[in-house]
């Protein structure tokens, strides 16, 4: 028969374990033993030693309080975080693929925009080309002599086109109109220029170019000016034109 010790670890490990205490239900044998015993001290019964190893493994449970409400599960941090990390890993990748799919949809744009198909700081040779022939050309049809008037005219029909033909007439218009009676002589240089744009047959530079003005009769006098703007050239052939004069004014 057993004691009433291990009454007492029985019912414990029921409360503890319902599928213990659905499987081995209290006998009415042992329930009126336990409401039946006298208060007074009892000396408690050898026990086999079958019953002793099952009561020492019983123990540690009694040290153990379950939770309130039979629902609780206890989990660790560590299987916490494991149902996260898959979550965690798509969503990056989902971050990580949008981002190469605008990155590469910006790329594309890019490089259809025209300003994007400029080779000047990348065609070393066509853009040091263009700025030397340009250059020629700047201080050739800027420049005039009163005594030889025509070498002024071979040079604007050499080195200008389209629109730049016009433009230049109007610039010169007083200085042709002046130099026989002043006896004028028009001298420009450019000192510095650069390739703003370069795409294949057409370019745009900017003119830094110093000019002096020179009277050649009793008085002479000599002026000095300096001067900035920028020409659109093409190409034409095996040389390059100046296609239209933008000074900055309106």
């Amino acid at each position: 028969m057993s004691t009433t010790r291990h009454l007492v670890n029985r019912r414990r490990r029921m409360a503890t374990s319902p599928s213990r205490a659905a499987v081995a239900p209290v006998s009415d044998e042992e329930t009126t033993e336990e409401t039946t015993a006298p208060p007074g001290p009892r000396k408690p019964e050898k026990q086999s030693a079958r019953e002793q190893d099952r009561d020492l493994k019983a123990e540690p449970d009694l040290e153990i309080e379950p939770e309130s409400g039979p629902e609780a599960v206890t989990t660790s941090p560590r299987r916490r975080l494991r149902p996260r990390l898959p979550a965690l890993l798509c969503a990056l990748t989902v971050l990580l693929g949008a981002f190469a799919a605008w990155a590469f949809t910006s790329a594309a744009s890019l490089r259809d925009e025209p300003a994007r198909q400029n080779t000047a700081l990348t065609d070393i040779a066509r853009t040091s080309e263009v700025k030397g022939r340009i250059g020629e050309a700047v201080g050739a049809v800027f420049s005039y002599d009163y005594a030889s008037p025509a070498r002024s005219e071979r040079a604007a029909k050499t080195h200008l086109t389209g629109r730049a033909v016009q433009q230049h007439k109007d610039m010169l218009a007083e200085v042709r109109a002046q130099a026989p009676k002043q006896k004028l002589v028009l001298t420009t240089t450019v000192t510095a220029s650069g390739v703003e744009y370069l795409d294949g047959d057409r370019a745009r530079l900017l003119i830094f170019a110093d000019q002096s003005n020179t009277r050649t009769g009793k008085d002479e006098e000599t002026t000095y000016a300096a001067a900035m703007f920028a020409v659109d050239a093409v190409r034409r052939g095996d040389t390059w034109r100046i296609a239209a004069i933008d000074t900055f004014t309106r």
